[in-house]
């Protein structure tokens, strides 16, 4: 079997940084929202959906119910009614109503932005708490779904088995300057030009750069 290549060095992964940033300097979450409650229950609806199919369900959900209070008041039936159409709906609306309870009784209503207050909402885990503290509240969280995952270990920017510990590599390595928007740029990357099954590696601005060997060529 190959030899996995070495994680590229600081410089490079400073440039790789530079160039996605300059090719999107203002980049942005997908799911849309409209404070961070509505980008908390968007973002645990969107696990196993794509952004499309949650920003679909939402609309007239969040017209209606943009608030903890306002989701409790819906109740869980007429949720589920709303998300229908996303995968995994009827746990997803219990979820939704179960943690829009928590933040009533126990935070006023509010979203906690300490990540050990997150993850024990239901439906949160550590990605969706840090997509949450990074978009919500501006910390430097880099949260890594499948794409930042497939990305880091490809190009390479931390090997790692797991997503925590991609994570904790990526926050640990990334330069300052761009931690704040480094999951967006990676996310964004890994959705449209590093994809799985057939990369586009001839349009790839940091091609000259990765060190991932079974590059696609041109068509």
């Amino acid at each position: 079997m190959a030899t996995a290549p070495e994680p590229v060095g600081p410089e490079t992964l400073a440039e790789i940084f530079s160039r996605l940033s300059a090719a999107n300097p203002e980049p942005r979450a997908e799911l849309e929202f409209q404070n961070p409650f509505t980008l908390l229950v968007a973002v645990v609806l969107s696990a196993q959906a794509t952004d499309r199919s949650v920003n679909l369900a939402t609309a007239p959900l969040f017209a209606i119910a943009d608030t903890p209070e306002a989701m409790l008041a819906l109740g869980e039936e007429r949720v589920r009614d709303f998300i229908r159409t996303i995968g995994l709906f009827n746990t997803k609306a219990k979820n939704v109503i179960a943690l829009s309870r928590i933040l009533v009784e126990q935070h006023g209503g509010a979203v906690p932005r300490r990540r050990e207050d997150l993850e024990v909402l239901p439906g949160v885990g550590t990605k969706t708490a840090s997509v949450v503290r990074n978009v919500a509240f501006g910390e430097e969280t880099i949260a890594v779904d499948t794409h930042i995952f497939r990305v880091s270990n490809r190009i390479p920017l931390v090997v790692a088995a797991t997503t925590d510990k991609v994570q904790a590599g990526l926050e640990a390595l990334v330069p300052a300057p761009y931690r704040l928007n480094a999951h967006h740029w990676l996310i964004l990357f890994g959705r449209y030009v590093c994809k799985a099954r057939k990369p586009a590696c001839y349009q790839c601005p940091i091609a000259d750069l990765c060190r991932f060997p079974a590059k696609t060529p041109a068509p």
